[in-house]
């Protein structure tokens, strides 16, 4: 299992703190929306060098420890009217 706090950061001074990876401007949101389009990891490695493979699946481990809540998510997004219920 990756240990996604040793290579996911947050700084408010950097990407205005949103995550992302250690030693780099490359945030997390940014390598979803990239995979999300079609991007695969090896195209992403090839094209940022500096990311590694363990990198890649610091990002994965960092979402799915952010979906556990993802009920509660779901739930206060139905609440605010940001999805239909």
């Amino acid at each position: 299992m990756t240990d996604w706090q040793d290579r996911i950061v947050t700084d408010p001074d950097t990407l205005f703190g949103k995550p992302r990876i250690r030693g780099t401007r490359i945030g997390v949101e940014f390598l979803l929306d990239l995979l999300a389009s079609g991007w695969t990891e090896a195209q992403i490695l090839e094209s940022y060098p500096h990311i590694t493979p363990q990198d890649l699946h610091a990002v994965f481990a960092f979402v799915r420890d952010c979906m556990k809540d993802e009920v509660f998510i779901m739930h206060a997004a139905v609440e605010s009217g940001q999805v239909p219920a």
